[in-house]
C-alpha cells in the first residue's frame, strides 16, 4: 500500500514539474499580439503643433476682449400675512389682498464683448435686462460699474458701457459668409469661470422658430456653451466676432451640443441703434405671411414652390398704399431672394424707414415689381425690453 501511494505522488510530482515546464516555455514565446510602441511621424507631430499653436495665438488675441457681468435685480413675490389675516373667515370675503409682497435681491451672471475701446460692450439682453446694478469684470481683473445703454428683447441684445478708455476690443466679422462646418470658439464665463474657452464646428446657420426671441436667424454650433455664456463671443479662425452667445437647447438645463449665437450682423445693426437711438427702429411693411408648401401651392393653384404667401394686409399699412394683396406671393424683396418667412421679416426690419424698395410678387401666376415705401414700425408691435 506505502508503495502504491509512493509511486502515485511520483507520478503527481513529475505530471505538474512538466505542466510547469510547458507553462514557462509558451510563456516566453513572443506572440503578434504583443503590445508594440506606438510612432507618430514627425510630419504629422509639427502639423498638429502648428495648428494648436494658431488656435492658442487666436485665443490669446480675442480674450482681453471679452468681460464678465454681474448684474443685480429686484424681485417681487407674495410675503408672509398677518396669521389674522389668514384666517379662512376672514380670507373668505376679502381673499389674498392683504398679502404683502416681499422684495428680494437676485443676482444673475453673464458675460458681454468689447466693441469699442470707449467702453461699449455687446452682451445679451436677458443678462442685464431690469439689472439695477451692473458690474463688469475686464480680463486684468479692472471691475467698473456698467450702465445700460439699450436693451432689445425681440433680438436679445443689449449694449452697456463702462467708465474706460483704450480698451482692447475685437474686431466684427461678417457672419453672412459664415458656412456650415467652419471651427468656431467660444469665450464666456460659465457658471462663473471666467475667461473659459471652448470650440466646436458651425452646425447650421440661419436657425429660426426656436422659441428664443422674435427675430430669429441663430447660428448652431456644438462649442459647448453653458449658463453664464450668455453675451459671450462665438469667433471664427480669423479671430472675428461672428456672433453673440445666447442660449442652449436642453433637456437637463446644461451643454448637450446644441447652442445658439445671434449673429453679427444682426447684433451689430441692433448695437448701433441702440447706441445712437436708445432704441432699435424698425422697418415695417404691415403684411401677414406664411410659408408657401408645395401643398399649399397645389391648393391654391400657385405654379411657384417658393417664396411667401400674403395672408393678410394690415389697414393703411405700407403694403396697403403700394397695392399689395391677399394671396400675392414675395418672391424677392430690395433684390434678394425670398424663400422662407423669417427672411423676409429680418430683410423689412432692418430697412430704414422711408426708403423705397421693390417687391416682385406672384400674382394669378403672373410676375409683378411693386415699389413700397417702408415705414416705422409702431411701437405697439414692438416687445417691450
Amino acid at each position: 500500500m506505502d508503495i502504491k501511494k509512493r509511486s502515485f505522488y511520483e507520478h503527481l510530482v513529475t505530471f505538474l514539474l512538466s505542466a510547469c515546464f510547458s507553462l514557462c516555455i509558451i510563456c516566453n514565446i513572443p506572440t503578434e499580439t504583443s503590445a508594440k510602441e506606438a510612432t507618430i511621424s514627425q510630419e504629422s507631430i509639427d502639423s498638429l503643433t502648428k495648428i494648436g499653436q494658431a488656435t492658442a495665438e487666436i485665443i490669446e488675441a480675442v480674450k482681453p476682449s471679452v468681460v464678465n457681468i454681474s448684474s443685480t435685480r429686484t424681485v417681487k413675490e407674495r410675503g408672509g400675512i398677518n396669521p389674522f389675516f389668514d384666517d379662512p373667515f376672514f380670507r373668505r370675503f376679502f381673499g389674498d389682498q392683504f398679502k404683502a409682497p416681499r422684495e428680494r435681491k437676485t443676482s444673475s451672471l453673464g458675460s458681454g464683448v468689447i466693441i469699442d475701446p470707449n467702453g461699449y460692450i455687446l452682451t445679451a439682453n436677458h443678462v442685464i435686462q431690469g439689472a439695477e446694478e451692473i458690474k463688469v469684470t475686464l480680463y486684468d481683473k479692472r471691475e467698473f460699474k456698467g450702465k445700460i445703454i439699450g436693451t432689445d428683447a425681440m433680438t436679445d441684445i443689449g449694449v452697456i458701457k463702462i467708465e474706460a478708455t483704450n480698451l482692447p476690443t475685437i474686431k466684427i466679422g461678417d457672419s453672412d459668409k459664415l458656412r456650415v462646418g467652419e471651427t468656431v470658439i467660444a469665450i464666456g464665463s460659465p457658471y462663473g469661470l471666467t475667461q473659459t474657452v471652448t470650440m466646436g464646428i458651425v452646425s447650421a446657420t440661419g436657425r429660426a422658430n426656436v422659441g428664443i426671441a422674435d427675430y430669429e436667424d441663430f447660428i448652431q454650433t456644438d462649442a459647448a456653451i453653458n449658463p453664464g455664456n450668455s453675451g459671450g463671443a462665438l469667433v471664427n479662425v480669423r479671430g472675428e466676432l461672428i456672433g453673440i452667445n445666447t442660449a442652449i437647447f436642453s433637456t437637463s438645463g446644461g451643454y448637450q451640443g446644441i447652442g445658439f449665437a445671434v449673429p453679427s450682423n444682426m447684433a451689430k445693426a441692433v448695437m448701433e441703434n441702440l447706441i445712437k437711438n436708445g432704441k432699435v427702429i424698425r422697418g415695417w411693411l404691415g403684411v401677414s405671411i406664411q410659408a408657401l408648401t408645395p401643398e399649399l401651392a397645389k391648393n391654391l393653384n400657385i405654379k411657384s414652390d417658393k417664396g411667401v404667401l400674403i395672408g393678410d394686409i394690415i389697414e393703411n399699412s405700407p403694403a396697403e398704399k403700394a397695392g399689395l394683396q391677399r394671396g400675392d406671393v414675395i418672391i424677392e424683396y430690395d433684390g434678394k431672394a425670398i424663400e422662407e418667412p423669417r427672411q423676409l421679416r429680418n430683410l423689412v426690419a432692418i430697412t430704414k424707414p422711408d426708403q423705397e424698395v421693390k417687391i416682385k410678387i406672384i400674382r394669378e401666376n403672373e410676375e409683378k415689381t411693386i415699389k413700397v415705401i417702408i415705414t416705422e414700425m409702431p411701437s405697439q408691435m414692438q416687445r417691450p425690453s
